[in-house]
């Protein structure tokens, strides 16, 4: 019934304060209730109070919160998959779930491919019999690139398998999975979420079906929440939309300006009309094209050097914050990965991701420029 801006500061449940109670207490009455509350459960209020503000916001009916993205992404997997079934990742994932991949499914007897994003279009011939379900990510991390998740449903949903997408990079506000046919959506909260570089949380949204299907994995593997970090993270909802339309924009005007410095090799951004996904990132990213960006040095042999002038731009790690932070994947976020899957995936030495945050576009693209004078 209302606009995302509206949907991310409205909350449904009424109290006499305005803002969620925080209910700290791991310890319940239970005589004469119907449920028994207890954050394992995933059924506090304050819980429960977040999943119901980012299921409008994603169009999803059900959904729980964790207390990482990894421990979301990891109990989505282990819910549906068993020994002997087969899994088709995008090749351009986060690294971490690539190390989740590679270091625990052996253990399982799962097996699992990396599709190119080139053989994307081509993902139904390598669906094998045993094959359970397709995981990709969209906009990719770091090299941003764009997945047709129309497609991909298509294909899902001709095979029966599930599909799942991590829209961290997007957020709800850009893009909106669930309403272009897939059945799961992921999100590492501590980045876009949460935005400001203070929690950490991960998230599920799907139909009420799957998720009373991952609920037993969920209880058991325990990744829950406490009451407080859920009331901060409801906090930082409230101001979501207005981040993002900030960092989309702020994004597109450096991707620009950085398109013409001629010490830039490359720049990789969805809203550039040369991404080669653009078209489709500008059909399925309804408000903007995120906060992310990615680009090389023309001389690799300056990233250290260049990193360590930066005066407004942190070299961090993490992302989606309201400050600007950068990083060198190949050094920290994909530094699990094998020199060769690096390289299989484009990531060089000189790659270097931007996280924009909400600061002044001129006063990010200063630092940028004078850093590399």
């Amino acid at each position: 019934m209302y606009s995302k801006e509206t949907d991310c500061v409205y909350n449904r449940q009424q109290h006499q304060g305005v803002n969620t109670p925080i209910y700290t207490s791991t310890a319940n009455r239970y005589i004469g209730y119907e449920e028994i509350l207890y954050p394992r459960n995933f059924n506090t209020e304050n819980q429960l109070a977040i999943v119901e503000k980012l299921c409008r916001l994603e169009q999803a009916e059900a959904g729980m919160i964790f207390s990482s993205g990894a421990a979301a992404i990891s109990t989505v997997l282990f819910s549906f998959l068993k020994a002997g079934d087969h899994v088709l990742f995008s090749q351009e994932i986060y690294g971490g779930t690539v190390k989740l991949v590679v270091e625990e499914f052996a253990k399982f007897n799962i097996a699992y491919d990396f599709v190119s994003g080139a053989a994307m279009e081509n993902i139904g011939a390598m669906i094998r019999e045993n094959t359970r379900l397709i995981y990709t990510e969209t906009p990719s991390n770091p090299l941003l690139s764009v997945v047709d998740l129309e497609q991909v449903s298509r294909v899902a949903k001709k095979h029966g398998i599930l599909s799942v997408v991590d829209n961290t990079f997007a957020t709800p506000i850009n893009q909106n999975p669930i309403a272009l046919g897939i059945d799961i959506v992921l999100h590492s909260g501590t980045k876009y979420l949460g935005g400001h570089h203070d929690l950490c949380f991960g998230v599920v949204v799907t139909s009420q079906q799957l998720k009373d299907a991952i609920y037993p994995s969920a209880l058991n593997f325990g990744g829950s929440l406490n009451g407080l970090d859920c009331y901060l993270i409801e906090r930082s909802l409230k101001t979501l939309a207005l981040r993002v339309e900030k960092q989309n924009n702020n994004a597109l005007q450096l991707a620009k300006a950085l398109q013409e410095n001629p010490a830039i090799g490359r720049v990789y951004y969805p809203g550039l009309p040369e991404h080669p996904n653009h078209a489709i990132a500008a059909r399925q990213m309804k408000k903007g094209f995120g906060g992310m960006l990615s680009f090389e040095l023309k001389d690799t042999s300056r990233t250290a050097a260049f990193l360590n002038r930066l005066q407004l731009i942190i070299p961090a790690l993490s992302l989606g914050g309201v400050d600007s932070t950068i990083c060198q994947p190949a050094t920290s976020s994909h530094a699990s990965l094998s020199e060769q899957e690096r390289q299989e995936q484009g990531i060089t030495e000189g790659l270097l991701r931007l996280s924009v945050g909400i600061e002044s576009a001129g006063d990010l693209l200063h630092d940028i420029e004078s850093a590399l004078a």
